[in-house]
């Protein structure tokens, strides 16, 4: 007899927390070539400060302290300001940060292809896999190149080791994608004059941290409530300065439309907002950013969200699936799908995201359900190609799922529409939802599809409750009869195939309503049984329930 396979321990759901800040975008219209002149001088300046400051972070390594961080601030005080030095500091620290993120993920990227490909170089040829870990290679051709492949991940994980032992790191100042592109301009359909213009823009620093209690939240790029922006320009370009004390005022004003109140409220009361400034070489705009952290966010109970019941939600490569559940756990309603295409763009793939799920929202809003149910996936083990190495269209559809993406945008959304967000572990839910909720809720009006039935079981974890429905009720000649196993357990009931609790009160008329449930061996407790001396009345409320 076959090992009956072990389930995975499932994780608790829990509410994910709201955004830490906010960010809005406005354009600079209205502008001089005077104005983009100075933009593109202060820009450049400070674009070669930020590299060389950068360069001598790399060069620091793990021997950086706070001595070393003030003394590269000073060096750049003298060439523009402190806080110029401060906010070009601070960015290069981030930078290297987020460096050494990166290179820890690819070393446990590196690290499970090299697993993976050891397991199965270590398989008979031919072999096939068994509970969910791939086989062996098809041929001694295919394992001839995976063991080379296995020596090239071998001699890169090295590398990548030595590297972090070392504290070294690799950054791209305008990024990596723009500096590769510079080889492949026929590919990118660019020029040499267009991309050395959006490298040079790219590389460009104009960011300016805020600061608490000063004049209108930031002292280097300040915007008033009316939206006049002023410059504080570096010392070595103080004679480009149209106002008082070295500074340059833009003729281009800004208003944010979005949530422009909320800016204009912390602007008022000097609260700090940082700024930052591009230019969209493509388009030939210029933009101005805010942004600002958020603290003290209201953080609801999981208990609180459940109480409204919530809106299952199954996230594929090019569409949502969502149902909603009452606080019971059962479908109320229709199905809703939610289209989505992630071909093109950058920006077109945002934006057939932000159309979704304002769809979704608004679709959850009208229903009354107080939380969004997602799931908490990571695909970062199941789109390495040496364990799916044949199945490309596999690994082009768990890619293509935008999990990260979607999940930041919906909780960012669901932050400013005062809706929840449950996050549950992903197990079993498609494989569950299937075989327990899509039969049941299919009729003759309505087919239901295997996402619509995930989502259910999504909801139905996120509300606390089982994903698996109870057993067939027993046969008519069994003791119980029918009718009992069909019912939905509760959160607190036992096992779905354990006995049923007995339920105080009588189930027929001959029953007393505090008679025990007794074995078929016992004695006969019926009215034709019953000694002569026990008198047996029948309580009419009973009869009336």
């Amino acid at each position: 007899m076959a090992e009956k396979k072990r389930l995975r321990q499932i994780a608790r759901p829990f509410v994910v927390d709201g955004p830490t800040g906010v960010s809005l975008r406005d354009r600079l219209k209205g502008l001089t070539v005077e104005d983009e002149e100075v933009l593109r001088a202060v820009g450049a300046h400070m674009g070669r400060l930020a590299s060389w400051d950068l360069t001598r972070r790399v060069r620091d390594g793990l021997e950086h302290s706070t001595d070393t961080w003030a003394a590269r601030k000073r060096e750049l005080t003298a060439l523009s300001s402190s806080r110029w030095a401060g906010s070009v500091t601070s960015n290069t620290h981030d930078q290297w940060g987020l460096s050494r993120r990166t290179q820890h993920a690819r070393l446990r990227s590196l690290d499970a292809g090299i697993g993976m490909l050891r397991h199965r170089l270590s398989l008979p040829v031919g072999q096939k896999g068994s509970r969910g870990k791939p086989g062996g290679y098809r041929s001694k051709h295919e394992w001839f190149h995976k063991s080379r492949r296995l020596a090239i991940l071998e001699d890169r994980y090295k590398q990548v080791r030595a590297e972090r032992e070392t504290g070294r790191v690799s950054v791209v100042r305008g990024g990596r994608r723009l500096f590769h592109q510079r080889h492949h301009l026929a590919a990118a359909d660019r020029t040499v004059d267009q991309w050395w213009a959006e490298w040079e823009a790219s590389r460009w620093f104009l960011t300016a941290d805020g600061e608490s209690g000063k004049r209108c939240g930031n002292e280097t790029i300040r915007v008033t409530p009316d939206g006049e922006i002023g410059i504080k320009l570096p010392a070595p370009l103080g004679a480009l300065a149209n106002a008082p004390h070295g500074r340059y005022v833009l003729a281009a004003k800004v208003s944010f439309p979005h949530r422009g109140e909320e800016w204009r409220d912390r602007v008022t009361g000097n609260r700090a907002v940082a700024y930052r400034i591009h230019l969209d070489v493509v388009r030939g705009r210029w933009y101005l950013d805010a942004s600002w952290t958020r603290k003290d966010l209201p953080v609801v109970p999981l208990e609180a969200l459940r109480a409204g019941g919530a809106v299952g939600v199954d996230m594929n490569a090019d569409h949502l699936v969502a149902w909603r559940l009452d606080a019971h756990g059962n479908p109320v309603g229709e199905p809703r799908r939610f289209d989505y295409d992630l071909t093109g763009s950058a920006g077109h793939r945002d934006a057939q995201l932000r159309h979704a799920l304002t769809r979704l929202l608004r679709w959850a809003k009208v229903t009354g359900a107080q939380a969004v149910a997602i799931e908490d996936l990571d695909f970062t083990d199941s789109t390495t190609r040496e364990k799916h190495g044949r199945r490309k269209r596999f690994r082009r559809l768990v890619s293509g799922i935008p999990t990260g993406k979607l999940r930041a945008r919906l909780v960012s959304m669901c932050a400013e529409a005062g809706t929840g967000v449950i996050a549950v572990d992903p197990a079993y839910t498609s494989m569950w939802g299937a075989e327990h909720w899509q039969k049941p809720l299919t009729s003759k009006n309505r087919k239901t599809g295997r996402h619509a039935a995930a989502a259910v079981a999504i909801g139905r974890r996120a509300l606390g409750h089982r994903i698996r429905r109870r057993t067939a009720p027993p046969h008519d000649d069994q003791s119980d009869r029918r009718g009992h196993r069909t019912a939905q357990a509760r959160p607190g009931t036992r096992g779905s195939e354990e006995t049923r609790p007995r339920v105080p009160g009588p189930r027929t008329r001959s029953v007393p309503p505090d008679a025990e449930r007794t074995r078929g061996t016992s004695a006969s407790k019926t009215v034709r049984d019953a000694p002569v001396d026990q008198a047996w009345v029948q309580d009419p409320l009973l009869l009336t329930v």
